[in-house]
């Protein structure tokens, strides 16, 4: 299968990055809507301005079983994040801001030398605010023979401008669905508005590309939700899948992960002070097959 960002014209591509920093005029590319202009510097809540920034890239493992596959998922890590999640285990990269400024040619460059390296794809990790210059990164990058899919690993605060604004170009999303409840969202990462965003965000993903395609153990196009199962808090997560449940369809993918543990400042929140108990994540995975969501991963946990 081709990935989609080959099969549309140059002219479809220029288009979308014009739009894209034209957003950014104003932005208001993830739920915040800070409406700043970050094209004169100024800074919004995700404190980004127009040139992307990388923490790393490198082929990685650690991802889901056909997003990794045998050979590695191309990871680019971005700097910065618009979330502010108390229990952020990458906060030197999302909160500190650990990382380097580069260019849409360097960017581009990244692409094609994960390619070289044998990558499944080119997964960009928390890339909602840097999406126009990932877009004329991927304009530069196909130029230059890049021709595998592209993975939008993303915390699901994308407003429905930035997704609609990726459609045939995004083959794979990979979005988390953090919370189901206000109320957490308020209380974790500071943003009240998360799930109506999130929900807007995952079901016009899913209108774009679909349910998961995998070809001979490798994902080629279609969406995977992810939900990390936090401590002493089962009711968001029976929300979530809830959500998925009533307004998605049934073979949706799901990832649910078991690795929470306290980074971050989990520590001045006593109820998520501590790892996951094996007990919680057990109820959290009876409810998802009670209700017939069975394609995706679970784990083990002692």
């Amino acid at each position: 299968m081709k990935p989609i960002y080959l099969t549309i014209s140059d002219k479809e591509f220029k288009d979308r990055i014009e739009i894209g920093y034209e957003i950014m005029r104003e932005c208001r590319l993830c739920g915040r809507n800070c409406k700043v202009n970050r094209l004169i510097g100024e800074l919004g809540i995700c404190r980004s301005k127009v040139k992307p920034w990388v923490s790393s890239y490198n082929l990685h493992f650690g991802e889901e079983p056909p997003i990794s596959g045998t050979m590695g998922s191309g990871t680019i890590f971005l700097t910065q994040c618009s979330l502010r999640c108390v229990f952020c285990q990458n906060y030197p990269i999302s909160q500190l801001g650990v990382g380097n400024e580069t260019t849409e040619d360097g960017l581009s460059n990244m692409m094609t030398e994960l390619q070289n390296m044998g990558a499944h794809n080119i997964n960009l990790v928390t890339p909602t605010h840097f999406v126009p210059p990932i877009i004329k990164a991927l304009y530069i990058a196909r130029k230059k023979g890049l021709k595998i899919p592209i993975v939008y690993n993303t915390g699901g605060y994308d407003s429905i401008e930035t997704v609609k604004l990726l459609n045939n170009i995004v083959d794979i999303y990979m979005p988390d669905a953090k919370y189901g409840d206000s109320k957490t969202a308020s209380k974790y990462s500071a943003a009240s508005n998360y799930v109506n965003v999130m929900k807007l965000a995952i079901k016009e993903m899913h209108s774009q590309v679909g349910a998961l395609i995998i070809e001979d153990g490798i994902a080629k196009r279609g969406l995977i939700i992810r939900h990390l199962v936090l401590p002493n808090n089962l009711y968001s997560t029976y929300k979530v899948l809830e959500f998925i449940n009533k307004e998605l369809p049934r073979n949706t993918y799901i990832s649910l992960m078991a690795q929470y543990f306290p980074a971050h400042r989990a520590n001045e929140f006593k109820e998520i002070s501590r790892e996951l108990t094996a007990e919680e994540y057990e109820m959290a995975v009876k409810f998802m097959n009670k209700l017939g969501l069975k394609r995706g991963w679970i784990q083990q946990i002692e």
